[in-house]
């Protein structure tokens, strides 16, 4: 291409951008005012590239199903979620039918609310189990099976979707945690995809159980395949396996859930550093014992720190103690561990604010 079609070029992307501005604008749109400018600029070499017009229909498709998602949850962005998957072909007679409905019971109870695949099975048990108004359904349109089940199919939290992976990001995007009952390929599918999101770091830390129907061994099994034929052959760190508990225990599998933020908040990076955001502050005997046992993960001493720039700019979760990390970004297995720990070390009911 020419210097002249590339200054033309410019022009053109230029002229189009100051009217997208002033059409932002006209919207109302306040900030984050970068990242809708990128999203013109996408569109914007869609455009001149001559895209083929099936890319443009799966392009305009997704973005609009994550547009009416992300409407459909922010009114409960500080509400914490559970997502619960599990096979659609459970029937209401089968034991992990109950199972999951206790489970989303007891933790609708407990302020949570739940997210599941809006279908029938495992996630109508959910739904039922936790109430119409502690529930969000995200339905994928498939063929060959039913719509949403009965539970959430009128509720104005159902959101339906074309793409699974549009689906998917949603399902994993909104939760504070996870539950995966026994399931078929989709399920497994979403296990794995949890697991590859937490083993690395792509996703934020989170709780994944695993819940049987009582005695059941179906996990177990499953377990007992990536230790033998998985993690024995190094494909796999021994590590990962701190990233999903299993369980037939319903109370023990909320327990999972409700303990990891018991004093445990966030974590956030600054460059190569990993901050953790607690509670409550780790006393020095506790500090000294995470030296110990985690400095190996570590490229420096794990140390207390008052809220970075970064953080204080952005004015985020500034009430809160904070460890600073120089996380080497590999082992999250033994980070989880890590956040178990400060989860049940003695902390310090207040300290000196920044």
């Amino acid at each position: 291409m020419s210097t002249q079609n590339h200054i033309d070029d410019d022009s053109l992307y230029l002229q189009a951008n100051q009217l997208f501005k002033q059409l932002l604008d006209l919207a109302g749109a306040h900030s984050n005012k970068d990242q809708l400018e990128a999203i013109f600029s996408s569109a914007f070499k869609l455009a001149k590239n001559n895209t083929s017009r099936l890319d443009l229909k799966i392009t305009n498709a997704a973005l609009s199903e994550m547009a009416q998602a992300f409407e459909t949850f922010a009114p409960y962005r500080f509400t914490p979620k559970v997502t619960i998957f599990g096979s659609a072909r459970i029937q209401p007679s089968d034991p992990l039918y109950l199972q999951t409905m206790n489970l989303a019971q007891l933790l609708a109870k407990k302020g949570w609310m739940v997210v599941t695949g809006a279908g029938p099975g495992v996630m109508a048990a959910a739904t039922e189990g936790a109430g119409r108004e502690k529930s969000f359904g995200v339905n994928i349109r498939l063929p060959f099976e039913q719509g949403a089940n009965s539970f959430i199919a009128t509720d104005s939290k159902l959101v339906e979707m074309k793409y699974f992976f549009t689906r998917k990001l949603m399902l994993l995007k909104e939760s504070s945690g996870f539950v995966v009952l026994p399931g078929g390929f989709g399920t497994l599918d979403e296990v794995f995809e949890l697991l590859t999101l937490q083993q690395t770091g792509k996703a934020e830390p989170a709780p994944i159980v695993l819940l049987d129907s009582i005695g059941g061994t179906y996990w177990q099994g499953w377990s007992k395949f990536l230790k033998e034929q998985v993690a024995s052959k190094n494909l796999i760190s021994a590590q990962d396996h701190n990233l999903y508990s299993i369980t037939d225990d319903v109370k023990k599998a909320s327990d999972e859930l409700l303990n990891f933020y018991s004093n445990y908040h966030s974590r956030r990076f600054v460059g190569n550093l990993l901050i953790l955001r607690m509670k409550n502050r780790p006393t020095q005997a506790c500090l000294d014992e995470i030296n110990r046992k985690f400095s190996d993960i570590s490229n420096g001493e794990i140390k207390i720190i008052p809220p970075h720039k970064v953080e204080i700019d952005d004015k985020d979760a500034l009430d809160l103690a904070r460890l600073g990390i120089k996380f080497d970004r590999i082992h999250h297995g033994k980070l989880r561990l890590l956040i178990d720990f400060i989860n049940t070390c003695e902390t310090e009911k207040s300290f000196p604010k920044n």
